[in-house]
């Protein structure tokens, strides 16, 4: 009788991939965990209880069948396993390695709440998919059969190009917009190498490419190409672009010079480390950390990208101020536990109430106690009467989150409907808008949100694009 591979996490501990000491991480851009080793892998698949009903796949936007490539790959049924992953999620390798499963589907791991540690599902399945792609089990996509209807993608990023992947697989024809020079958005410019090194988007975009995605590249809609003209070259729009405005400090001396913005701060590392780019900003020092005091202001993920960032650069110092205590950060905790171990400095109740400096000093810091909840049921930030003092700083590098850009005023399309916040207006699950032909998916919907979001939603939204296109109850090729 075959030895049962599963429910072993009663005799068998939860154990991560080894993460890089710090002093030699700080080095680099690197990712910092490794690699399982096949054996590894299926011990930890292992300890899956194999729930009747799973709360990992329920509480994972794309309700993936993770007990049943956990399963899969504890049986050593490894190409099946990725198969199975990559059947609801177009890019796991990806998930696997940004989504805060701590959050997710880790973070409702009933094994976890039973007491015996979570399953470690991003870790596997990370490993499940950079083994497919070793191995060469990801292929270039092959549909069936060519259609001649076109689809035309704005924004390169994880939503337009999980839309772009199920769009092809049905044969449609697919042309994706973006105004940077490479394809990926905040994959391949807004994350750091640390958490997704850039061979691992590049390499899912070299899919797309050889399956026939069709990329125009350096490409801002409303400038270099209207919004009608794309309009009038497809059967339907699908727009992705995510939100790129930052919010802004409205404080005295917020204007000075060597206070910048996390997008730009970030882009400009991650081509100048993780592509070879020439950034003249990056090397005359506007958006590089090296030898200074250092301010990250903002307890996002962003933020926490910002202060590992920073040490990475060579940075003097870094210190992350944030308006709310530990407890009540929007960042991963696993991500500021990382920080912690990098050097980096957490300000816990403080906020900036100016800056110091025409080239920036110091931020002048008031402290906080926090008051009662609010309408989503956080405690509210309150001043300290007295409390202020002054953080010195050479950089101060603004992560207070992202708003989306006027889409109707910058592309000339007033009828293009938005909400109060400037989100565009459309249809919950399939992203339709009121413009005939037109959708809408990702961050520029919903607002700032996660990766896994946006997948789904391009998911979701290319399959109403073929409803539209061949029909009702057409559905996706996989």
């Amino acid at each position: 009788m075959a030895k049962q591979p599963m429910l072993k996490f009663v005799t068998v501990d939860r154990d991560m991939p080894d993460k890089r000491p710090p002093n030699l991480r700080r080095q680099d851009f690197d990712e910092i965990y490794a690699e399982y080793a096949d054996q590894k892998a299926k011990e930890q698949a292992g300890r899956c209880s194999q729930c009747g009903v799973p709360y990992c796949q329920s509480h994972c936007p794309l309700h993936n069948n993770i007990p049943d490539w956990l399963r899969l790959t504890a049986e050593g049924r490894l190409q099946e396993a990725y198969e199975t992953s990559q059947a609801t999620n177009t890019f796991p390798e990806i998930c696997g390695r940004i989504c805060p499963q701590d959050r997710l589907c880790e973070g409702n791991c009933v094994i976890e709440q039973s007491g015996h540690g979570t399953v470690t599902i991003g870790a596997i399945e990370k490993y499940i998919t950079d083994t497919a792609f070793d191995e060469g089990w990801v292929k270039p996509i092959t549909p069936a059969q060519e259609r001649h209807e076109s689809v035309g993608i704005i924004g390169a990023g994880p939503g337009g190009l999980a839309a772009a992947d199920r769009l092809r697989r049905a044969g449609v024809q697919v042309t994706v917009y973006d105004r940077y020079d490479r394809a990926g958005g905040l994959l391949t410019y807004g994350i750091p190498g640390f958490k997704l090194e850039k061979d691992v988007v590049m390499k899912r975009i070299n899919q797309l490419e050889q399956g026939g995605v069709r990329f125009v590249l350096n490409c801002d809609v409303g400038k270099d190409m209207s919004f009608e003209e794309i309009r009038e070259q497809h059967d339907a729009v699908i727009i992705a672009t995510g939100v790129y405005k930052t919010r802004d400090l409205q404080a005295p001396g917020s204007g000075a010079t060597g206070i910048v913005r996390a997008i730009d701060y970030l882009t400009a590392s991650n081509r100048a480390a993780n592509f070879g780019d020439s950034v003249p900003e990056f090397e005359d020092g506007t958006l590089n950390a090296e030898g200074k005091n250092v301010i990250v202001i903002g307890g996002g993920d962003t933020a926490m990208d910002c202060v590992r960032t920073a040490v990475r650069q060579g940075a003097k110092s870094v210190k992350c101020l944030y308006r709310r205590d530990r407890a009540n950060m929007p960042g991963s905790q696993r991500e500021v536990a990382n920080a912690e171990e990098e050097g980096v400095e957490f300000v816990w109740l403080s906020a900036p109430k100016g800056f110091t400096g025409d080239s920036v000093t110091g931020v002048i810091v008031e402290k906080m106690r926090l008051g009662a909840p609010d309408a989503t049921g956080r405690q509210t930030p309150e001043l300290i009467d007295g409390s202020e003092y002054t953080e010195e700083a050479d950089l101060v590098i603004k992560a207070l989150g992202f708003e989306p850009e006027d889409l109707p005023t910058l592309w000339g399309v007033p009828e293009l409907a938005v909400t109060r916040w400037g989100t565009v207006k459309a249809e919950f699950g399939t992203g339709a808008t009121d413009l005939p032909g037109v959708y809408a998916i990702g961050d520029i919907v919903r607002g700032a949100s996660l990766v896994v979001w946006a997948i789904r939603d391009g998911r979701d939204c290319a399959d109403a694009v073929l409803d539209q296109l061949m029909g009702a109850g057409a559905v996706a090729a996989e």
